[in-house]
């Protein structure tokens, strides 16, 4: 049992007395167009394939790259009646919570100190004041009570604020916040308590209704603890008895609830225990009286869109406390396993609902459990997701760089802009993430996450500007100067943080990608699902001899299985993972990383493929693991073999029928004593025949291969990171690659790999849409813009409108997929906001990748 779910299960005991008092319980268990002058511009024509601007007066290069010369084909999408555009859906943001919230839980110093019942009424009312005097001018506002704070419930079943914490009842203690100008939160968890259940309580305005008929039957799990019994709410009784309690906390002036041991997620995403039905119940009650509603806890992904139409807020992740006593509060690695969720949940936040990371506990260097560096990026973290920022430090207590910490106004105004940030890749530890914020700055955060102190480069490139900017670093609160192309912060220390504001200068470009917080939609849409072309490469090896007689080629099957071992560096681990080598099990490469943490030890790999395989050994001190791939829950599997013993290199997961694409693998530690990673096995078509090409000194001559993709995307030839000369080093004709003797030559005899990379979507991922009329725009502050999309034998006629004005109609159809394909461009514009527009016409579908515009 690890130390999180012995945490989680003795905190039960602060409901022992009460476990049958329903939701009660739950208070007691832890937890416009501008005018402008007409626009020269350009597009793809539909009788050239290869993307060839069509001529104009003012020509403006389109940089479509030149494919190789080939039939026009036939087009099947034949401009037709010009369709009226869907607009976009008018979002339902609830409008206490367009931004992040931010303020103070009891959770933390409950666990802190042992005390379930720390909670009592001075402790609340030291806590608002000492908010009020340090946090609140920064926008701390929140005062919310996690567990315990009930301990009965009335004659109806709803449950009552405990007598013994509040002897002069909790509405004075929420009085006391509200005159603080604060706002006041309390703690509820599905279903409805056995005593309430049995005691059949008439259900307050609800003639005719009781406790006892709301129950499902029949009977079952409600929660992760297993206190209550779930509701039916199939029955009309049951809405009316959750509306009950929510019309008796809004009498109270509860201005906040948060919901834990929510299902899917909360270590239950087998569809065993689901609260869904509680979620949609509670936000329905809730919503009427504008009452803030937070989900937790580590909520399952797959349901993110529910999440979000219910909720404000939703946990990523397992509790933040490090479950340690009255040593710490949390501990790095509880931070550091924040990264991937982060990674993965960033573009699901928006006005209206949030990623939540749990309690910032950065206040007290004495109480944190972790290092100044360590607290200061944990803020950066929380920042830049947008993540709701509420401290768990008891605040009578925080420490100067605490205070500093959580007041910084340009580090608290990135989060409360709450525009997500992305990471430019998670493979290594030194870490560039990045938002493209609505006033056309980008907030760039450089995290080192290894274990020495380092240089980390944030390249212009990766964050989609060319050109220079003006950089200000936002923690010191100085401008730091002008970078062109890049900008490198030296010497971060060991989990350390620059927090940067990147402003693009005059004639810099922009690209956005499709998903970016800016688009609009209008109509069905799609993110992925088949539709994106990955960027992707294949090893390509050249056997080089000296005998007068080269080897023979090795032929391409239709698919090619890739080996990556545990050490591979795209692995990300979280939680505690220990490595061990040497085993003489015959493990792949004679060594495994293990995991001790059900709950709270995983790993991920984002891969490029159709399928892969997880191998790991099967024996008796191994048990059960959880499998996501794309986020979205996909079984349990099990090493666990009773009379096995330390049996290497078996494949406990396998998946072969993905689309071809990126994909990102999870696996979560579920039960036994260890988790090993042995290796992973990649599935990816052939993009290259043959796979390997020969040269003998003797008897030189050209190495040759194949390219199995549209020759318009190959992109050039790496050996060691460093690039090839096309022209001198290798030449492309058609589909035909030749390596050229005198580059070959240079090679040592034996066998040396070479990288053959392939372009793909900009960030490897579209929206696509089949919806006639379907439309998706953008809004950006310049002079021009190109509309970046792929072209293919299943797209039509696009219609693009500029500033509300239909501007032209461009054929994207072509014989073979193509990705990142300058398809419109318009310069001259007068500097200011324009939106461009892009409607479905006609063909199959129609996919949108990025718009990039010029900064004046």
């Amino acid at each position: 049992m690890t130390r999180m779910t012995r945490a989680r299960r003795s905190l039960r005991a602060l409901v022992v007395t009460v476990a049958a008092l329903g939701i009660v319980a739950a208070a007691a268990v832890p937890a416009g167009a501008t005018p402008t002058p007409e626009p020269t511009a350009t597009s793809t024509p539909s009788a050239t394939p290869t993307g060839t601007p069509t001529p104009t007066a003012t020509p403006t290069a389109t940089g479509t790259p030149t494919a190789a010369p080939s039939a026009t084909p036939k087009s099947e999408s034949k401009p037709a009646a010009v369709p009226t555009p869907i607009p976009p859906a008018a979002p339902a943001v609830d409008p206490w919570a367009v931004t992040p919230y931010m303020g103070w839980s009891s959770y933390s110093m409950q666990v802190y100190s042992g005390n379930g019942k720390w909670i009592t009424a001075d402790q609340l009312i030291a806590q608002s004041d000492a908010m009020h005097a340090k946090l609140q001018k920064a926008g701390y506002d929140h005062i919310n009570v996690d567990a315990g704070w009930s301990d009965g419930v009335d004659a109806n079943g709803r449950p009552t604020p405990s007598g013994t914490l509040y002897p002069q009842g909790l509405k004075k203690v929420i009085d006391h916040v509200h005159a603080n100008g604060q706002k006041f939160g309390v703690y509820l968890i599905p279903g409805i308590g056995p005593d309430v259940y049995n005691k059949a309580y008439p259900i307050a305005g609800a003639p005719g209704c009781t406790t006892h008929d709301i129950a499902k039957q029949p009977l079952t799990q409600a929660d992760y603890w297993k206190i209550g019994y779930a509701i039916d709410f199939s029955n009309p009784c049951s809405q009316k008895y959750v509306d009950s309690i929510a019309d008796q906390l809004a009498a109270w002036g509860v201005n906040f609830v948060k919901f834990d041991s929510v299902t899917p997620g909360s270590g239950i995403s087998d569809g065993s225990v689901d609260a869904r039905d509680d979620v949609a119940a509670w936000s329905k009650a809730l919503k009427k009286h504008s009452i803030w509603f937070e989900l937790s806890w580590a909520l399952d992904i797959n349901y993110a869109d529910y999440w979000k139409q219910y909720a404000n807020g939703w946990r990523v992740e397992w509790d933040v406390e490090c479950y340690c006593g009255s040593e710490a509060l949390t501990q790095w690695d509880n931070i550091a396993r924040l990264f991937p969720r982060a990674a993965d949940w960033w573009r699901h936040a928006g006005p209206g609902g949030w990623n939540d990371f749990d309690s910032l506990n950065v206040g007290n260097g004495k109480m944190d459990g972790l290092t100044p560096d360590e607290r200061r990026t944990a803020t950066t973290l929380w920042a830049i997701s947008a993540a709701p920022m509420y401290t768990g430090n008891d605040l009578t207590k925080l420490d100067q760089l605490g205070v500093d910490l959580l007041t910084n106004p340009e580090v608290v105004g990135v989060d409360q802009a709450g525009v997500p940030a992305r990471p430019v890749s998670t493979t290594t530890k030194q870490q560039v993430w990045y938002a493209l914020n609505k006033d056309g700055s980008y907030t760039v955060a450089l995290f080192n996450l290894g274990r020495a102190e380092s240089d980390i480069t944030a390249k212009w490139s990766d964050i989609g500007l060319t050109g220079s900017a003006t950089v200000r670093d936002l923690w010191a609160r100085k401008n730091v100067g002008r970078a062109d192309g890049s900008f490198t912060a030296t010497d971060v220390p060991i989990h350390g943080v620059r927090l940067l504001k990147v402003t693009p200068d005059k004639g810099a470009t922009v690209t956005v990608n499709d998903d970016a917080q800016g688009f609009s939609y209008g109509g069905t849409w799609t993110r992925n699902g088949g539709a994106e072309v990955a960027a992707t490469s294949q090893p390509l090896t050249v056997n080089v001899t000296d005998t007068g007689t080269p080897a023979p080629p090795t032929s391409t099957g239709p698919t090619r299985t890739t080996s990556i071992n545990d050490t591979d560096p795209g692995i990300a681990y979280s939680g505690q993972w220990g490595y061990s080598n040497g085993r003489n099990f015959g493990d792949y490469q004679d060594d495994v990383h293990y995991a001790e943490h059900p709950g709270s030890d995983s790993f991920s790999y984002t891969f490029t493929g159709t399928g892969i395989s997880y191998l790991t050994e099967l024996d008796s001190s191994e048990g059960e693991a959880d499998v996501y791939i794309d986020g979205q829950f996909v079984k349990t599997i099990s090493a666990n073999i009773p009379t096995a013993s330390h049996t290497p290199q078996q494949t406990v997961f396998t998946t072969n029928d993905l689309t071809d694409g990126k994909h990102t693998l999870r696996v979560v530690m579920k039960s036994g004593q260890f988790m090993l990673l042995d290796r992973l096995d990649v599935i990816q078509p052939s993009l290259i025949d043959p796979s390997s090409v020969s040269f003998d000194t003797k008897a030189p001559a050209p190495a040759t291969f194949s390219v199995l993709r549209d020759p318009d995307e190959f992109t050039g030839i790496t050996a060691n990171g460093t690039a090839l000369k096309k022209g001198s080093d290798y030449t492309v004709s058609g589909s035909t690659v030749t390596l050229q003797p005198s580059y070959v030559a240079t090679l040592p005899v034996g066998t040396t790999t070479l990288n053959v990379a392939f372009r793909g979507d900009y960030l490897d991922d579209v929206h696509a849409t089949t919806a006639t009329g379907a439309s998706v725009s953008y809004t950006f502050t310049g002079t021009g813009v190109d509309w970046l999309a792929p072209t293919g034998p299943d797209q039509g006629v696009v219609d693009i409108y500029l500033d509300g004005k239909l501007v032209k109609q461009l054929d994207t159809h072509s014989d073979t997929r193509r990705t990142q394909q300058k398809v419109f461009s318009v310069s001259g514009l007068r500097n200011g906001k324009h939106t461009i527009m892009a409607v479905k016409e006609s063909g199959a579908v129609m996919r949108a990748d990025a718009v990039r515009y010029s900064v004046r």
